[in-house]
């Protein structure tokens, strides 16, 4: 074998190992990108599961079990049920659009609460809150989605 062979081996051998490192590198970026997407995904399921045990426990809170009988934590409104029989949260939101004296957008009730109203998703418990007193009966939801104290 001449130098000449020898050295054509080597230059092949360098190839073909210049080649196999290509393939690696390219896999070991799919698998990178894969491991991104995955923590990725862990992080929404963990905020969904998160989210999720937070409207529970709300859920739990709107209804209490007295005499084995479930009752509403937040009343409906008729004769002889007072605004103090809301929970005080509940209060605070009423006592919010009371006080904006017209209809309004859950944001502006939000920012009248001081919540982060920049930041998605922080708006839909007290959007389900104002809609839970409309649908008992102490605020008005107007079709445009914004809501109003009853007189």
């Amino acid at each position: 074998m001449t130098d000449c062979d020898l050295l054509e081996r080597i230059a092949a051998r360098h190839a073909e190992l210049d080649e196999l490192e290509g393939q690696l590198v390219r896999q070991l970026e799919e698998v990178r990108a894969d491991r991104d997407e995955l923590a990725v995904v862990v992080r929404v399921l963990t905020r969904m599961r998160e989210q999720l045990a937070q409207e529970s426990a709300v859920a739990a809170q709107e209804s209490a079990q007295a005499g084995g009988q479930a009752v509403l934590l937040v009343p409906h409104r008729g004769p002889g049920v007072e605004e103090n029989a809301l929970p005080g949260e509940y209060q605070r939101i009423l006592a919010a659009v009371r006080a904006a004296g017209g209809p309004v957008m859950t944001r502006q009730v939000g920012e009248a609460l001081g919540l982060g109203t920049g930041i998605r998703g922080r708006l839909e418990p007290l959007r389900r809150k104002l809609s839970k007193l409309a649908g008992r009966g102490w605020l008005r939801r107007l079709p445009d989605g914004r809501f109003a104290a009853r007189p």
